[in-house]
């Protein structure tokens, strides 16, 4: 329990940090609540926990040394951060049409979504045996690792599409080329638990049950994701803006 505790305090610590020193070198300051809610709300994501057990499981049984475990662990972080970047710039575009007001209401929906769903412990994965599969049939290589990291990324949609499109839709009025860099800032606090739990543990057993441990956690985890949620739509319907 006292590692559990430590390991989420290194990612919250870590994901603040690195977030609030970004939008503070960019004349930002006030948007580091909101964007720091909706990245950790996205983030610390029973999903990717989910996702990221069954590949460190599938790494197990086949006893991999630290050297390799680092580099398709990394192959697998690269290619969810790219491929969840290209999802949000295809977000941005479509969301540059949509009134401010949407990103407040779809907050609120997606936010109860995701507490009813939390409570009735119900997978928000789709395609949960197809993507175990895969993960177990997939070559324990880098160049196999990014091509499941890739494959894979489709399946957290339905978990991260509500917080992902909220957002796209709240920096999409902030310009092209700062909006593009917000979703590059966005993308790395969403991997970055990932990252952690692969520096951090010191092995694929460490990281196996730390992961394991946050999945044991989904329904606290999914009804304060929900909270901040619901948060956040208020916040934008009261009149909120970049």
């Amino acid at each position: 329990m006292r590692s559990e505790i430590k390991g989420l305090a290194l990612i919250v610590i870590a994901s603040f940090g690195i977030s609030s020193l970004a939008l503070w070198a960019l004349g930002m300051t006030s948007f580091i609540p909101q964007f720091f809610t909706l990245a950790m709300t996205d983030s610390i994501n029973p999903c990717t926990f989910v996702i990221y057990t069954m590949l460190l499981i599938a790494l197990s049984v086949r006893e991999i040394s630290k050297r390799r475990l680092y580099l398709i662990g990394a192959a697998f972080i690269a290619a969810v951060y790219i491929s969840y970047y290209l999802l949000g710039v295809g977000l941005l575009y479509f969301a540059g049409y949509l009134p401010l007001w949407v990103a407040g209401v779809a907050a609120i929906i997606f936010g109860a979504y995701t507490i009813a769903t939390g409570l009735m412990e119900k997978s928000r994965i789709a395609d949960k045996k197809g993507v175990k599969k895969r993960i177990f049939s997939s070559d324990a290589t880098a160049v196999g690792a990014f091509t499941l990291g890739i494959i894979v990324s489709t399946t957290l949609l339905p978990c991260s599409a509500g917080s992902y499109l909220v957002y796209a839709i709240i920096i999409s009025k902030a310009g092209q080329a700062l909006a593009l860099l917000l979703l590059a800032l966005y993308n790395l606090v969403f991997v970055l638990p990932l990252v952690i739990i692969l520096l951090a543990m010191g092995s694929v057993t460490e990281s196996k049950r730390f992961s394991q441990a946050m999945v044991r956690r989904s329904r606290e985890l999914s009804v304060v994701a929900g909270i901040l949620l619901i948060a956040i739509g208020v916040w934008v319907l009261t009149g909120a803006s970049l």
